[in-house]
C-alpha cells in the first residue's frame, strides 16, 4: 500500500533543492565529517559479496540518473559496461533525465509502486517519505562491513533512515562563497571576509567601487534560502536545529529570527543585481562567470556552471576563489559548520542482489577516483581524495573536514512541505512582503502542521 506521503509529494510539488544545479552539471556536492580525513588508499576495492549468489540467469537492472553533462554521462556508462563485462548475465538499463523531468517521472513510478532499482537520491525527508511508504530496499546488512567502513560516516548516514541503510553517497560537497579575486582587488580587499560584519562592510565597499556585489537567481526559491539556512546554522547551531526539529523548540525561535534580521540586513545593502527576484540560477552562474558580478552562494558545482553559462564558456579560471560562510559573531554555530548537500543512488524496493552488487561496484575507491580525475566530484570514499588537485575542490573538502556540525539543505531534509515553507517564505523576506518574524512563524505553522 502507497503511503499517503507520496501523494502528498505530488501535490507539493517535490523540491528536492540546490542539486537542480548540482545534476545538471555534475560536480561534487557534500557531507563530511573527521571521518572524511585524507587515509591511505586500499589497494583493493571492496569486495562484500552480495546476500546472495549472483545467478547465471539474466538480470536487468534498471538505472535512472540525473548526470546529463556528457564527460559525466560518458564516465557512469564505462562503468556500467565494465561491470557488465564482468557479469555477463547482468543487463544494465541506463536512463539518462534531466533533474526536474527526474523529478517528475519518478513522482509518477513511486506512484504505481514500481520504482527503479537504482536511482538519484539526494537523500532527506523526500528519501525517507519513500522509505515509510515501502518502496526503497533495505540494504542495511550489505553495507555493514567492509563497503560501509569505505565511506565516511556523515556522506552515508544521509542515506539512512530510522537505522536502516537504503542507499550510498556517491559525492558530498558544502555551500560557500564563490567570488572573482580581479573584482575583489578592483574594490580595495585583499582578503575575504571572515565575519558577517566584515562581509556586509565588502558588500558596500564593492557597491562603492560601482561593482554588482552578490549574483542571486531568486526566481527560482532555492539559492536564497542559502542564506536564511547558513544564518541560522552560524546563530542557532546545531541545538537550535535539532530543539526545532524535535519541537522542543520552535523554528519561530529567537535563532530563526535573528537569522532572519541578519539576511534583511543584508537585503537592505541592496547587493543584488536589477531583477534578481523575477531571474533564475543560470543567470546568477552567468553573471558571476562573465565577471558581472563579485560573489555568489552557491555549491561546490558553481564553477562548472559558471564556466558553462558564460559567454567565452571557460569562467574566471584562477580568478576565481571560493571562501566559507562568514561567522556571525556571538552566534553559536561553528565557523567552519557547513550547509550542503549531496548526490547519491537510492535501492529501490524490488532491486536483485545484482543491482546492490553493482552500486558496490560503482563507489569503489577505484571508480570515485576516476570520477575525481574528470574533476566531476569530492568523494565520499576513503582513499579517492588523494586525487583532488583543483585548488577551490581542495579548499571545499579542507572546510568540510573541519566541520563539527553539518546540516542538509532545510528543503531537503525536513519534509517537502516545510522545505517548501522555507523556500517561500524567505522569497518573501526578499520581496519585502514579510519581515524576519514573519517568515520563522511561516516555517514554524509549517513545520507544526506536519510534525505536531
Amino acid at each position: 500500500m502507497i503511503s499517503k506521503r507520496i501523494f502528498q509529494i505530488v501535490a507539493l510539488l517535490v523540491v528536492l533543492t540546490m542539486v537542480a544545479p548540482a545534476c545538471t552539471t555534475d560536480t561534487a556536492t557534500d557531507e563530511p565529517t573527521d571521518d572524511m580525513q585524507a587515509t591511505d588508499a586500499p589497494t583493493d576495492a571492496p569486495t562484500d559479496a552480495p546476500t546472495d549468489e549472483p545467478s547465471d540467469e539474466t538480470v536487468t537492472i534498471e538505472w535512472w540518473h540525473i548526470s546529463t553533462a556528457e564527460e559525466h554521462r560518458d564516465a557512469w556508462q564505462a562503468m556500467a559496461d565494465a561491470y557488465m563485462a564482468e557479469n555477463p548475465n547482468v543487463v544494465i538499463n541506463i536512463t539518462v533525465l534531466e533533474n526536474e523531468a527526474f523529478k517528475s517521472k519518478l513522482t509518477t513510478v513511486m506512484q504505481s509502486g514500481e520504482p527503479p532499482d537504482l536511482f538519484q537520491s539526494w537523500g532527506g525527508g523526500v528519501m525517507n517519505e519513500y522509505a515509510e511508504a515501502g518502496l526503497l530496499r533495505d540494504i542495511t546488512a550489505e553495507v555493514s562491513g567492509e563497503w560501509g567502513d569505505s565511506f565516511g560516516a556523515g556522506p552515508l548516514g544521509v542515506y539512512a533512515y530510522q537505522g536502516k541503510q537504503y542507499g550510498v553517497p556517491w559525492d558530498m560537497g558544502m555551500v560557500g562563497f564563490w567570488y572573482n579575486k580581479d573584482l575583489f582587488a578592483q574594490a580595495g580587499i585583499d582578503a575575504p571576509p571572515a565575519t558577517w560584519e566584515e562581509f556586509l562592510d565588502d558588500v558596500q565597499t564593492l557597491k562603492d567601487a560601482g561593482i554588482t556585489p552578490i549574483a542571486l537567481g531568486e526566481g527560482e526559491k532555492w539559492p536564497g534560502h542559502f542564506y536564511w539556512v547558513y544564518l541560522a546554522v552560524r546563530v542557532g547551531g546545531k541545538p537550535a536545529f535539532d530543539a526545532a526539529y524535535s519541537r522542543s523548540g520552535s523554528f519561530a525561535d529567537a535563532p530563526y529570527v535573528q537569522a532572519g534580521e541578519e539576511l534583511q540586513r543584508l537585503i537592505d545593502l541592496e547587493p543584488f543585481q536589477e531583477g534578481y527576484l523575477g531571474q533564475g540560477y543560470g543567470d546568477q552562474a552567468a553573471l558571476v562567470g562573465n565577471g558581472q558580478a563579485a560573489m555568489e552562494l552557491m555549491g561546490q558545482w558553481a564553477p562548472a556552471v559558471e564556466a558553462s553559462n558564460s559567454e567565452d564558456e571557460e569562467g574566471l579560471g584562477d580568478a576565481l576563489g571560493f571562501f566559507p560562510f562568514p561567522a556571525v559573531e556571538g552566534g553559536v554555530g561553528g565557523a567552519f559548520d557547513a550547509m550542503g548537500g549531496g548526490n547519491g543512488i537510492a535501492v529501490g524496493k524490488d532491486a536483485p542482489d545484482e543491482a546492490v552488487d553493482f552500486l558496490r561496484f560503482l563507489t569503489n575507491v577505484e571508480n570515485q577516483q576516476t570520477l575525481v580525475d574528470l574533476g566531476l566530484i569530492i568523494p565520499v570514499v576513503k582513499g579517492a581524495e588523494v586525487s583532488i588537485t583543483d585548488p577551490n575542490m581542495v579548499m571545499v573538502y579542507e572546510n568540510l573536514a573541519k566541520a563539527e556540525y553539518f546540516q542538509l539543505y532545510y528543503d531537503q531534509y525536513l519534509p517537502p512541505s516545510v522545505g517548501e515553507a522555507v523556500n517561500d517564505a524567505v522569497q518573501e523576506l526578499y520581496a519585502g512582503t514579510m519581515g524576519p518574524e514573519d517568515v520563522a512563524q511561516a516555517v514554524e505553522e509549517a513545520a507544526s502542521f506536519e510534525f505536531d
